[in-house]
């Protein structure tokens, strides 16, 4: 007789972000379908694909919160990526083969030059090795299949390139970039310009726009927690819109922007804004000012507004 198996408990409508410290060696689906699991949520997403190679700050969505999804999609990231100098692989990490060797003789004033040549606007050619779609197929399927598809370069900003350490061959960098930047490919640019070419052996996010991986839990952590201890971890979903200016409106005009009509407001034209009501955890969606109107953008749904208010109160209880 086989024993009785326990009953899956159904999914349930969640509203928040979770921080995550993706693990090495899982794709970013892989850690979102995991979290989902655990938290029985009905509906979420990830906010950019970060590659199994890689760790860190991976901000999932669940619920409400996806609607916001698009905001941490472009915001500015952070990443402390690792170099080894002196070689250069087909993939620029090391996963590919080795194409070259060649001595490292950098002083520190190289060092500082490259750095000062890749901060500011760039242009990258996105690596063949990238999740990047071509006729609906990843470049990196073409590129296992021996394939090499012509690209257009991007251009990119790279806010700040610091150093942060450099023992023997082995560069440790601290890289704040606009969305799209491929630090791969800023590895192998910094290794060019050295005279000595580089890969990356080791990327961490650190950051991704307001949030910071120091705020984010483990997967082991997370899988090891009750459900409850799991939903406390919840950011409420303006989180991804922390530095966005706020506006708060009386509850009769919150209403009104809620059911999605431009409202009057004695304030300056700004291109993104995050909306509440009356009381603080009341967050109604993003919106724009132009010429004395606030216009609505993303709205959360009335219900969800009253489930994140109902949640806000059972926290500051708890």
């Amino acid at each position: 007789m086989k024993p009785l198996q326990k009953p899956r408990l159904p999914r349930r409508a969640l509203h928040g972000v979770l921080l995550l410290d993706k693990p090495l060696g899982w794709t970013s689906n892989d850690a979102l379908q995991k979290a989902k699991g655990l938290l029985r949520a009905e509906k979420g997403g990830h906010t950019g694909t970060l590659d199994p190679l890689a760790t860190g700050l991976l901000p999932l969505c669940f619920g409400a919160a996806t609607k916001f999804s698009q905001v941490s999609l472009d915001a500015d990231k952070g990443y402390r990526a690792t170099l080894k100098l002196g070689i250069t692989t087909t993939t620029g990490d090391g996963e590919g083969e080795v194409l070259e060797r060649r001595p490292v003789e950098v002083d520190e004033a190289a060092l500082q030059r490259a750095r000062a040549s890749l901060t500011g606007e760039i242009d990258q050619l996105p690596p063949m090795h990238s999740a990047l779609k071509h006729e609906g197929k990843a470049l990196y399927e073409y590129a296992r299949a021996g394939v090499e598809v012509e690209r257009t370069p991007r251009r990119v900003t790279i806010h700040r390139l610091d150093i942060v350490s450099r023992e023997d061959d082995v560069l440790v960098i601290d890289v704040l970039c606009s969305k799209g930047t491929y630090v791969r490919t800023l590895a192998e640019d910094l290794g060019r310009m050295l005279g000595c070419g580089a890969y990356l052996i080791g990327l961490r996010r650190m950051a991704s726009g307001p949030l910071r991986v120091e705020a984010a839990v483990t997967m082991e952590a997370l899988a090891a927690m009750s459900e409850t201890e799991r939903e406390a971890l919840l950011l409420p979903p303006d989180c991804l819109l922390a530095d966005w200016p706020q506006v708060r409106l009386p509850a009769a005009e919150a209403g009104r922007f809620l059911s999605g009509l431009r409202r009057r407001v004695s304030l300056a034209d700004t291109d993104e804004v995050r909306v509440y009501g009356p009381e603080h955890a009341a967050f109604l969606g993003s919106a724009h000012i132009k010429a004395g109107e606030l216009i609505p953008g993303r709205l959360l749904s009335p219900v969800e507004v009253q489930g994140l208010l109902l949640n806000s109160t059972e926290t500051r209880v708890a």
